[in-house]
């Protein structure tokens, strides 16, 4: 069996961005790639996103931030990290060291939208599906060992 690649998502929080970004890419294609992600600065699960990812019948619940200093002192390498940050906080976006091929793909922080519950739910389920259509169209690129 060949082994799979094995792909990391990163953001500043690992609270959802990168959350809903490896969920995908278990989902879609988690018979190709393992998905991993982290971030910089670990916070809490955003519950909105926990929401968002259930409406889609993805469960993330179980879920816990990690950091990229943790999955370092862990030994573990990728094939690529694909960070998440939008282009506002790519400054503060983490880099993973000794990877061979990274990926940028600026999406919106749904922690910084402000509104009512309905509305920050609404965001959210925005982000994720356009997560989802970058997860989907990146499996299409991509061929692994090509």
């Amino acid at each position: 069996m060949e082994n799979k690649e094995k792909i990391l998502f990163i953001c500043v929080h690992n609270s959802a961005r990168s959350q809903m970004a490896e969920a995908w890419l278990k989902h879609l294609a988690g018979d190709r790639f393992e998905a991993y992600s982290a971030g910089i600065e670990p916070g809490e699960l955003n519950p909105v996103v926990v929401l968002a990812m259930a409406e889609v019948g993805i469960d993330i619940s179980r879920n816990r931030t990690k950091s990229i200093t943790e999955l370092i002192e862990a030994g573990n390498r990728f094939d690529y990290v694909i960070t998440v940050c939008d282009d506002a906080q790519a400054e503060a976006c983490p880099v993973y060291p000794g990877v061979a091929r990274r990926l940028h793909w600026s999406l919106p922080d749904p922690h910084a939208f402000l509104g009512t519950a309905e509305e920050k739910l609404a965001y959210v389920r925005e982000i994720r599906e356009r997560i989802r259509i970058l997860v989907l169209d990146w499996c299409r690129r991509d061929q692994p060992g090509k």
